[in-house]
């Protein structure tokens, strides 16, 4: 081990001395170079408005580098700027979950934005394949003397285009060459009648995990594969269904096999990022293949996710639609559900847990925010007047109220929070927890051995929301201690970890942890909803500690507040094949 250890940045010396020689700041080189690859500093002095893939930077910044970059031929009418924007209006509303949006809207935020010709910059970037354009076809007046209403026009970025594209297309495939398994007196069961007589089929509601609990009971000898978000959450569920080993992948005495979705496509580091090697070329064996926790299943992972199911393979997208939509853009459950081209099944009876945590979820899924009798502690509310004392209470129960009143060892608990910044946001929560549970000066390019760290962005050994325990570093990389084993995080790739006593909501779907503390404060007020206060406390197994304070924002929350519709093609493009 080497203390003294730092991570060299040589790589990214020419994108480093042009970032540095425009004055901006040291922390965007790690980001610019993954959005824009290993000729970032090439790409950028040709083309300085490419700043605006980086994550974080605004238009402002990019017209700011670009004046220092080009000077007096800086012009806000050039058409790399416009075609810039528009990429980066598109960004932003994949940052906001949808795969499309309308053109009007596109061209107004241009207008807004000082572009001189917002509807040549959109032309620009269909030009340069930077977006696909498509349209959608109204419906037919009912009066036949009705003038027709022209099209609606969309752009979509080409990543996401195509990855719904593939999506559909593969749930039609499987549709279409799906034999049906004999059910051998299971009709009674729908979910099970129709995973087992239809290529695609949906389990949706809170009693999904006991139905797919039941599916993979009823397949006999069938070669089935259980995927989860993460290890941590295959180990949890492998528990479950006796017989199988989630963290190892074997397969049970009945064929079923519980991996994350990341080690079931095989995935490994390419250039650009993660890439899988299942796929068309080389399909899964799994003849039946049951998604948990589906709605946390983003467009460009679901697929990759139905590529590599072979013709024939029988798919089950299972999950709650009442929780938090997928970190990234698009909405594949929700979508596939309401397209009306594969059957679903509503699965209305309680979830896992039951007693306690099953009462508080069933009322948050109904909009009730009710007192819940917990005799055991099962659930306890803990009221906290403003952020800083929030962040007081959350160290006191990980540190010393859980583990000695519940018996619940540290790496059990998990912290959750609506937002990454702010007075009791992941950062200052972790800042609180690292200074009470692993005080240390962050040696190892800002972690110190038994520090506990969650994955932002994919890694070849763990997925996007794994957590684990750094446990050294070396001239390789930070050594971590995941769920599914060690692994070696190279220098390149530390900037995908954060430390991860605490994390974001968001990044907690798809994971379950026996206990877990979720902070609500009021700052967080604008990110309240009732799928957010329902995936937080949902997440638990065992115990849930809800820090409330958020006030009457809360229950407001709770009752009043859903989140908007994302604007997707997926249904249509389902309905049209």
């Amino acid at each position: 081990m080497t203390p003294s250890m730092t991570y060299p940045t040589s790589d990214h010396a020419p994108l480093t001395e042009l970032l540095s020689a425009a004055g901006v700041p040291g922390a965007y080189v790690a980001p610019a170079a993954a959005a824009l690859g290993d000729r970032a500093a090439e790409v950028l002095r040709s083309d300085p408005w490419q700043l605006l893939l980086v994550p974080g930077v605004g238009p402002r910044q990019a017209d700011h580098f670009a004046r220092r970059l080009l000077g007096e031929q800086a012009d806000p009418a050039d058409p790399r700027r416009g075609a810039a924007l528009v990429t980066h209006l598109m960004l932003r509303a994949a940052r906001e979950g949808d795969t499309s949006v309308p053109v009007p809207e596109v061209i107004a935020a241009l207008a807004e934005l000082k572009v001189a010709e917002p509807v040549r910059a959109v032309m620009g970037a269909l030009d340069e394949a930077r977006v696909m354009g498509f349209a959608v076809e109204p419906d037919e007046p009912d009066d036949l003397d009705d003038d027709l209403p022209e099209p609606e026009e969309f752009l979509s970025l080409e990543r996401y285009a195509t990855a719904e594209e593939a999506v559909a297309e593969g749930v039609m495939r499987l549709t279409a060459t799906a034999e049906p398994f004999p059910l051998d007196g299971l009709e009674d069961s729908p979910a099970t009648a129709a995973a087992f007589g239809h290529g695609v089929s949906v389990v949706s509601g809170p009693g999904h995990e006991s139905a797919a609990r039941a599916l993979c009971a009823a397949a006999g000898g069938l070669a089935v594969a259980v995927v989860t978000a993460t290890d941590r959450s295959a180990a949890d569920l492998a528990a479950l269904l006796p017989g199988t080993d989630g963290t190892e992948g074997t397969d049970g005495p009945r064929g079923v096999t519980v991996l994350s979705l990341h080690r079931l496509l095989e995935a490994h580091e390419a250039p650009g990022g993660i890439a899988f090697a299942r796929g068309e070329q080389r399909p899964l064996d799994a003849r039946l293949v049951v998604v948990m926790e589906a709605p946390a299943l983003d467009v460009e992972l679901a697929a990759a996710l139905v590529e590599a199911c072979a013709d024939g393979t029988h798919l089950v997208l299972a999950g709650d639609p009442a929780g938090l939509p997928p970190a990234a853009a698009g909405q594949v459950f929700a979508d596939v559900a309401a397209s009306g081209t594969v059957p679903v099944t509503r699965v209305r009876e309680p979830g896992v847990p039951s007693g306690p945590i099953g009462a508080l979820t069933a009322a948050v899924r109904l909009g009730e925010l009710p007192r819940v009798d917990a005799p055991d502690r099962e659930v306890v509310i803990v009221p906290a007047g403003d952020p800083r004392e929030a962040v007081h209470r959350t160290a006191q129960l990980v540190a010393d109220s859980i583990p000695r009143a519940l018996g619940v060892a540290g790496g059990d608990i998990q912290v959750v929070t609506p937002a990454q910044r702010g007075d009791a946001g992941a950062v200052a929560l972790n800042a609180a927890l690292k200074a009470r549970l692993n005080p240390g000066p962050g040696a190892y390019a800002g972690f110190d051995v038994g520090d506990r760290v969650v994955v932002t962005g994919a890694l070849p050994g763990a997925p996007a929301g794994e957590t684990g325990t750094v446990t050294g570093a070396g001239d390789a990389g930070l050594e971590v201690a995941f769920p599914a084993g060690p692994a070696v995080v190279p220098a390149a790739l530390v900037s995908r970890l954060r430390h991860g006593w605490a994390i974001t909501v968001q990044m907690s779907q798809g994971t379950h942890w026996p206990a877990v503390v979720a902070v609500l404060p009021a700052e967080a007020g604008p990110l309240l909803s009732r799928a957010l206060v329902l995936t937080a406390v949902s997440r638990a197994r065992c115990h849930v500690s809800v820090v409330h304070a958020a006030g009457p924002a809360l229950a407001h929350a709770v009752r009043d507040v859903h989140l908007p519709p994302r604007r997707t093609r997926l249904p249509g493009l389902l309905q049209g094949l």
